[in-house]
């Protein structure tokens, strides 16, 4: 039966009672970071790389998934998949932060009946207050004890809210708003955004009729109200998180099939997003009203090089910063816009990272300058701005595997890092690692 849960093992290896002490920092706990805005806020980090390969604290063998690691409270967490003889597992992974101990594994039975592609789990897990949230691709979610791994609320997902699977199945990261924890499901019957009680696993809300899309909510603040940013298949949607009304939507419905990935960026009372097929999207949010109204919208030709306008964005987030919009476009093609009009300032192609389809930049900021982690397993320190990209060095973190994208290339890295007590936490479809990014 698609999406039926047959149960979940725990395995406990190792407990610290001090993890949280011995770690000095900031957290990476959810979805790009502590804000969700892929800003890295930590200091005392190296300024350039020493040599072009990053020296490896740890490394832990695990298998193949899109979900980037988090990391909260000494520990780290990441999902992936297995196929144990007849049985097809999603797992999630516990490890200790600073020296990679397994702290404990959780593993349950799920079959990639619908979803398309067979890596392993989209979602990042989200850790807050002792609990650590997990969405797998058919709709298993669990709130997990982040110390021990054992179940506080677990509920199948795709059985109950008789979920219409997106292509390559549920991949939104699980948003945390008070007491509320929300996520984009595509449900039927008004719900493909549902919020639960985060303690209980209780229905609190539900919203829209919109088939899910890829992308990861984000909240903002319009209007002095905390507003839910949902990209559905169909439209932008302000929800109230704490209710799920719908305050302001914007239709979005896709010309070739719905394939909206990255999370929508804010910046200075405007909303920017990027789609692969379909371009890029600025809207202005009224700062006096819940009310949004667009700015500009681009759309290439195609999506191919010398055809796209704008931006068109396989899985990564743009960055939008002041009065510029820096992003990668379908083809690794790293660009600058203006952010008034989306006109492009500047452009590079197959300097930064090879020119492939659907290759792909993950943009850190952290202070005046950007860490980019390339899907050949590099991480870049570099300045952008209007006038352009300076590269200040590059350096190997991890092997590209096969798994994430079946296609000619030799394997990419497409999940996000986590930055966190001044060091980077990379995945592949092999491994986790992680490697000091501390200045002497």
């Amino acid at each position: 039966m698609q999406g039926k849960l047959f149960g979940t093992t725990t395995v406990i290896l190792l407990s610290f009672g001090w993890l949280s002490s011995q770690v000095a920092g900031d957290d990476w706990p959810q979805w790009r970071g502590p804000q969700r805005d892929g800003i890295w806020r930590e200091t005392g980090v190296v300024e350039k790389f020493e040599r072009p390969e990053l020296e490896i604290k740890w490394r832990r063998e695990i298998s193949s998934g899109y979900g980037h690691p988090t990391v909260a409270d000494g520990r780290v967490f990441v999902t992936d998949r297995v196929v144990d003889g007849i049985k097809q597992l999603e797992r999630i992974h516990c490890f200790e932060a600073m020296r990679g101990y397994r702290l404990w594994l959780r593993s349950y039975e799920t079959v990639y009946e619908v979803a398309s592609h067979d890596a392993g789990p989209r979602n990042a897990v989200t850790v807050h207050d002792g609990r650590a949230y997990s969405l797998g691709t058919m709709g298993h979610m669990f709130c997990l004890d982040a110390a021990s791994g054992d179940v506080v609320w677990k509920r199948d997902l795709y059985t109950e809210y008789k979920i219409r699977m997106p292509k390559w199945g549920l991949c939104a990261s699980p948003l945390i708003h008070g007491d509320l924890v929300s996520v984009q499901i595509g449900g039927s019957d008004g719900a493909c955004i549902v919020a639960f009680d985060r303690v209980t696993g209780a229905e609190k809300w539900r919203a829209l009729d919109d088939p899910a899309s890829y992308s990861s909510p984000i909240l903002i603040e319009q209007a002095g109200r905390m507003v839910l940013v949902c990209w559905t298949g169909d439209q932008v949607a302000g929800l109230d998180p704490d209710t799920g009304k719908l305050f302001w939507g914007f239709p979005t419905k896709p010309t070739k099939f719905v394939r909206h990935c990255p999370s929508p960026v804010w910046n200075n009372g405007r909303l920017f997003m990027s789609s692969f097929f379909d371009g890029a999207l600025m809207l202005k949010l009224d700062p006096g009203r819940l009310a949004v109204e667009k700015v500009w919208s681009r759309i290439g030709k195609s999506e191919k090089p010398n055809e796209q306008d704008g931006l068109h964005s396989n899985v990564a987030e743009a960055f939008f910063l002041g009065d510029e919009v820096y992003g990668v476009d379908s083809y690794g093609e790293v660009r600058c816009l203006a952010a008034d009009t989306g006109e492009r300032l500047w452009e590079r192609v197959g300097d930064v990272i090879p020119q492939f389809r659907w290759s792909t930049l993950r943009f850190v900021q952290n202070g005046d300058k950007f860490w980019l982690f390339t899907d050949s397993g590099e991480l870049i320190i570099c300045r952008l701005s209007r006038d352009g990209y300076e590269e200040i060095s590059r350096a190997k973190l991890i092997e590209p595997t096969k798994g994430q994208q079946p296609s000619s290339r030799t394997g990419v890295c497409w999940s996000h890092p986590a930055f966190a007590y001044q060091h980077v936490f990379a995945r592949s479809d092999k491994e986790i690692v992680c490697a000091s990014l501390k200045a002497e």
